[in-house]
């Protein structure tokens, strides 16, 4: 079994912050795991700008901003591999691991931070009424479809949910032809940031109904219309003010949640509220030697913000090795 001083899980902004902070802090075994192909986690597809105002003092796009760390990354010299699964961690921090090349591993380390992020709510969750057609997607995933793919989802959208990452599609697939219909909100107020609600909305027309959701998706191989209603104080549908509207894609922006399957497997208390692991003020779970920090621990408005908290975790996780000597 390989041995390392400190195993990251996740290569995306909060890890890449967290294992170049604890290099900054004298821990020199260190070893980051990321599944996907590329270092950068989601801002390799987020191509607008809007991040390190707060971090670099400029506006960079997302590639940009992640693009800074994996440099750091690598100029420090840290071990990282990419197409690695962590299928599990224990209580005594032993993951279990697999990569296409290597196959499964065991790998042991004196501390873990968990930096994995969040998933998107998905249909599922929501329980909307209809047929299962294609053409239902995440917001997350069309951006990443149309981003990085190079795929058109389609040509008239409705989008269900005000998040930034519906809104900032709204204004992306709008650029790229299509005709977004409207954005619905079940709440009385937009869940974006004012300036997506300005910039991707207001700027194209694009319509925003609050106290608003989908009552049913029609539609056989594809989807063909859905039912909008306007929600009661309990966000119920009202049936008196349905209204069929023709689409062919419907995205849901309808929220995240932190990623902590893995979390759970090593023993980590999960808060019940924020759906991340119960941390001190260290950013140490109930289980010594394992930290969490960025979209995993709670999920956070700004990417700026992730990397101030994965410095923190990278800091204090270095001291709690450094302890152990």
């Amino acid at each position: 079994m390989k041995n390392y001083d400190l195993v990251v899980v996740g290569g995306g902004p909060a890890g890449l912050g967290a294992a170049i902070k604890a290099r900054e802090n004298g821990i020199e075994n260190i070893l980051v795991l990321e599944r996907d192909h590329e270092l950068g986690g989601i801002l390799n597809q987020c191509i607008h700008n809007g991040f390190g105002l707060h971090v670099f003092n400029e506006e960079l796009t997302g590639p940009e901003y992640a693009e800074i760390f994996v440099e750091k990354l690598r100029e420090s010299k840290i071990e990282y591999r990419t197409n690695t699964f962590v299928l599990n961690i224990s209580n005594n921090k032993v993951l279990d691991i697999i990569n296409d090349e290597t196959g499964f591993e065991k790998i042991e380390a004196k501390a873990v931070i968990l930096a994995m992020g969040c998933r998107e709510r998905s249909r599922g969750a929501l329980k909307i009424p209809g047929t299962r057609p294609s053409g239902v997607l995440t917001a997350g995933t069309a951006q990443r479809l149309v981003n990085i793919n190079g795929y058109n989802v389609g040509k008239e959208i409705v989008i269900l949910g005000s998040g930034d990452i519906g809104l900032i599609m709204a204004r992306r697939l709008t650029l790229e032809g299509a005709k977004v219909k409207l954005v619905l909100e079940i709440m009385d107020k937009p869940s974006g940031l004012e300036r997506n609600i300005n910039q991707c909305l207001n700027d194209f027309d694009i319509p925003l109904r609050l106290s608003h959701t989908i009552s049913d998706i029609k539609g056989n191989d594809r989807v063909e219309s859905v039912v909008v209603a306007q929600v009661d104080e309990n966000l119920n549908p009202i049936k008196s003010t349905e209204e069929e509207i023709k689409c062919d894609t419907l995205i849901l922006s309808v929220g995240l949640i932190p990623e902590n399957e893995l979390s759970k497997s090593a023993g980590v208390l999960i808060d019940s509220k924020s759906n991340g692991p119960i941390v001190d003020e260290n950013l140490e779970t109930n289980v010594r030697g394992i930290f969490a920090c960025g979209n995993v621990l709670h999920v956070h408005g700004l990417v700026d913000n992730v990397t101030k908290e994965s410095y923190i975790a990278g800091e204090k996780a270095a001291d709690y090795i450094k302890a152990l000597a």
